[in-house]
């Protein structure tokens, strides 16, 4: 029962927040703190249309990373404007396709970390898919513990290794 309302709460808020970005005015928001200071803002100052360049341009698309919190796989709110971005980008280009992999810090065993890294990807592809992207534009793909950006055993690196990494396959 958990997880219908969670995909229902999870699509209101990301069509909420595609709805507030598709405004001109630049909105500023505040990241998360991952180890560096970072501030996300959405710039769709061309009347919410993107182009290609707009993933390498836009602010808000250029945030391709979603953290999660330990053994979670909810995506936080502070990463719902950054999904509902791509899912925006995806829905105008129906040629795009993305590959979500989750990932998993080290704490845990190797099935455990796969496991949990596909529920990850699977949330940021509801997500995704819940505010206007096709299911045939996403791969879902699980590293598990297998592919850390920081391999220092502290909960600061640890926290760096919670995520879902975006990578664009077809840009069109």
């Amino acid at each position: 029962m958990k997880l219908p309302i969670r995909v229902i709460f999870t699509a209101a808020v990301a069509s909420a927040t595609l709805v507030a970005c598709s405004g001109t005015k630049t909105k500023p928001q505040q990241a998360v703190d991952t180890g560096t200071s970072n501030t996300t803002t959405t710039s769709q100052n061309n009347g919410g249309k993107y182009t290609v360049d707009s993933l390498d341009s836009d602010s808000c698309l250029r945030q391709r990373v979603v953290y999660f919190d330990f053994n979670e796989s909810t995506i936080r709110p502070e990463f719902q404007a950054a999904v509902a971005c791509h899912a925006a980008y995806l829905h105008q280009f129906p040629g795009a396709r993305v590959t979500l992999e989750g990932n998993a810090d080290e704490r845990g065993t190797r099935e455990y970390n796969l496991g949990l890294g596909e529920r990850r990807g699977n949330a940021v592809s509801s997500a995704v898919g819940a505010a206007g992207a096709s299911s045939s534009q996403l791969n879902v793909v699980s590293y598990g513990e297998e592919r850390p950006v920081c391999k220092e055993h502290s909960e600061g690196c640890w926290q760096k290794n919670r995520r879902v990494d975006i990578v664009y396959t077809a840009k069109q």
